[in-house]
């Protein structure tokens, strides 16, 4: 799959679109997403980036990961996966600028799915690390 049809299925996302998340990767069961960090628009009053950034990566990721093989399969039925629950726990503010985030398919069921979702900086920096659990959902034809 080519990630410029991914990024085109997602442009719909507008969340996603608004906060600036790009789509680097994309695969069945696998997504590799960054964004552009600064201080202007994502740090908090401690002077680091806001967790919620980090958060929002990660599960971006998540959703790009979990839906490209809905993507793939060319089905009259459709599905997508929607995050059922998540834990995320921060290691480390980024040192550097720009976060990014590998989402890995851990394994998959019929109508559930666990993620697990790997945030660093371009320096290397471990950030957070995110499991997810995904619950699929048939949207008919």
């Amino acid at each position: 799959m080519d990630v410029s049809d991914v990024r085109d299925f997602f442009r719909g996302d507008k969340y996603l679109m608004l906060t600036g998340v790009e789509i680097v990767e994309a695969g069945e069961g696998r997504a590799v997403c960054a964004i552009d960090i600064s201080p202007e628009k994502h740090f908090n009053k401690g002077g680091v980036v806001q967790g919620g950034v980090t958060y929002t990566l990660a599960d971006s990721a998540f959703a790009v990961a979990s839906n490209c093989g809905h993507l793939l399969r060319d089905e009259t039925d459709r599905f997508i996966t929607v995050s059922q629950s998540a834990n995320i726990n921060y290691f480390a503010p980024p040192k550097g600028k720009r976060l990014i985030c590998t989402a890995e398919e851990m394994t998959r069921g019929r109508v559930s799915s666990v993620y697990e979702m790997k945030v660093e900086d371009e320096l290397g920096t471990k950030v957070a690390l995110m499991i997810g659990n995904g619950y699929t959902i048939h949207l008919g034809r």
